[in-house]
Order: structure tokens, then C-alpha cells, then sequence
């Protein structure tokens, strides 16, 4: 068990206790864990129990235990992966349409999870709990392409800084409907829980919700498509897909945030993590690798350039 102790000085005054941690704590731990942790009452402010929406002070005192890993019960499966890059700290996956980065309700088996425990053993980290070892970030169950998962701790913490600060390099790959003029624009619209259905993100006023930033660029234009590429700055949840629909080009085959009709078999939104670049967390260099295109995604621009 780890225990953590912060001073609040005049950068978090008036910030939330949860948001507070989430910033200081520097342990990639979701609001929600955060939440059951001050729940629990393991947090507290100035010797007293606090609830997670307390407005914080100059001079306030929080301290909170963050408890070991749990052993995990999640069962390795022997699923092969598509590894794109392995060393001792971190591994990554070109990871394969339909499949779940991490359990969750309704998917505790065939998830990407139960592959890495089968392939990495006992080597990944434990920071996000027993559901989620090795995981940093995730991609959707239909997107493609390239994903990180470290083998301890430290690298874990290392590219979760990376993350946080934006500097990890994430290059996407899609389809959009439409023939988008520009050659080069950048979507800077911020984008929160929808209101409307809480299963889905949609974009909001900028003093609501997250800043989010995605900068894109035109690679071939067909006659109701565009094949594009699409730099993270940011990495908000369905980002890609909430920000091209929100300007009018929505993902071929996305069903979540477009009503067009997709003429092509996508099976879920035609979007591939192409590109993943980042500092090694031990030596220092920069480490890139490239997903290839998966075989669908190929076919369908074979299609539209035949005609």
C-alpha cells in the first residue's frame, strides 16, 4: 500500500478534492477509482472525511493510501497477438477489429487483456487494478491499430506522463463521408457526456466538458468519401469520431455518431490507430511503430479509387 500526502497551494484552490487527486497524484487513476477511494473514506482533508465534490484551500492537507493490486482474476487466454514492438517495459499491439482492450460488463473473456496476461505472465503493471494490468489508454472494441501496455510500474507511470502532457505521438487513420475541401484543419471544440444518451460523447460549449483538439489532414479524395489522417493532441473518449461527425463528415460505418448509409462491410467505424510514437521510458529514445492498414480498410479504398 502506498500513502500519498499534498499540500493544496494557489494552483488547486478552489478545485475539486477527485479532480485535485486526479492532477496531483500522478498514478493514472481514473475519477471513478478516485471516487470509491474517498467513498471508502481512505481520503482525507486536513484529518477529516471529505467528500469528492469538496472545494479545496490554500493550505489544505489530503493524504490517502492507494491499496496493492489485487491478484488478478481475470484468466490468461492464449490469444495470438499482432506485436508490433516488445522489450522488457512496454509491448505493443496492432490490435484487431471486434476485440475488447480490457474486461468489462459483458466482455470478461477474449479481451486483449486476457492475451497480454497469457503472453506477458506475471510482467505488467498493476497501477489501474485487477481488470486493467498493463492497460494506459485504450482504443474501441471496433477501432484498429496500435496500442501500449506496459510490464511494470514505472513504465507505466513514465508513459502515463507522456499521455497526460500530449507528447505521445497518435496518428489515425480513416474513412469519412463526404469530400472535405480543405487540405489541412485542425478541430479545436471541446466535448463532454452527451445529455441526451450517457452512452455517448458529443460536443460542448468551452466551459463545458474537456478541451479537444484534432488536427487533420486530407490523404485522397473519392467522390462521397474522403480518406483522411488525423493527429491526437488530445485523447478524449470517441474523440475522432465526435469531432468528424460534429463537422459534417462523419466515419464511414460509424452507427453511433452518424445516420448516414454505409455502402461498405465495416463492422463498426472504419478508423485504425496507424501510428504510435513515444519516449522509451528506460532508454530514452524515441520508439515509433506502424500498423499496417487492416485488410477490410484496404479493400474498401480499393473500391473507391477504382471508380
Amino acid at each position: 500500500m502506498e500513502h500519498y500526502s499534498f499540500l493544496i497551494d494557489e494552483e488547486y484552490d478552489g478545485i475539486r478534492l477527485d479532480k485535485a487527486i486526479t492532477s496531483l497524484s500522478e498514478l493514472d487513476l481514473t475519477r471513478s477509482y478516485i471516487q470509491k477511494l474517498i467513498k471508502s473514506d481512505a481520503v482525507k482533508v486536513n484529518d477529516k472525511k471529505a467528500k469528492a465534490g469538496l472545494s479545496l484551500k490554500v493550505g489544505d492537507r489530503i493524504e490517502f493510501d492507494v491499496p496493492d493490486a489485487a491478484p488478478i482474476d481475470i484468466l490468461p487466454e492464449d490469444i495470438p497477438l499482432d506485436i508490433l514492438y516488445e522489450d522488457d517495459s512496454v509491448i505493443v499491439i496492432n490490435k484487431p477489429k471486434g476485440m475488447v482492450v480490457h474486461p468489462a460488463n459483458g466482455h470478461y473473456t477474449n479481451t486483449m487483456v486476457n492475451a497480454l496476461m497469457y503472453h506477458c505472465k506475471d510482467s505488467l503493471s498493476g497501477i489501474n487494478g485487477i481488470l486493467r494490468p498493463g492497460i494506459v489508454h485504450r482504443i474501441d472494441m471496433d477501432t484498429t491499430g496500435s496500442i501500449i501496455a506496459c510490464k511494470n510500474d514505472a513504465s507505466h507511470n513514465n508513459i502515463a506522463d507522456q499521455l497526460k502532457s500530449h507528447s505521445l505521438n497518435r496518428t489515425y487513420r480513416a474513412i469519412c463521408h463526404g469530400r472535405i475541401s480543405e487540405d489541412e484543419m485542425t478541430i479545436d471544440i471541446n466535448i463532454g457526456r452527451s445529455k441526451n444518451d450517457r452512452k455517448k460523447m458529443a460536443v460542448v460549449s468551452p466551459d463545458e466538458g474537456k478541451c479537444a483538439i484534432t488536427h487533420v489532414k486530407v490523404l485522397e479524395r473519392f467522390n462521397d468519401f474522403t480518406y483522411i489522417e488525423c493527429r491526437l493532441e488530445t485523447g478524449r473518449t470517441h474523440q475522432i469520431r465526435v469531432h468528424m461527425a460534429s463537422v459534417g463528415h462523419p466515419l464511414a460505418g460509424d452507427n453511433v455518431y452518424s445516420t448516414r448509409k454505409c455502402p461498405f462491410k465495416t463492422e463498426g467505424q472504419c478508423l485504425h490507430a496507424y501510428k504510435l510514437g513515444f519516449i522509451h521510458p528506460v532508454s530514452g529514445e524515441y520508439v515509433e511503430t506502424v500498423a499496417p492498414l487492416p485488410e477490410y480498410f484496404e479493400k474498401i479504398l480499393s473500391v473507391l479509387r477504382a471508380k
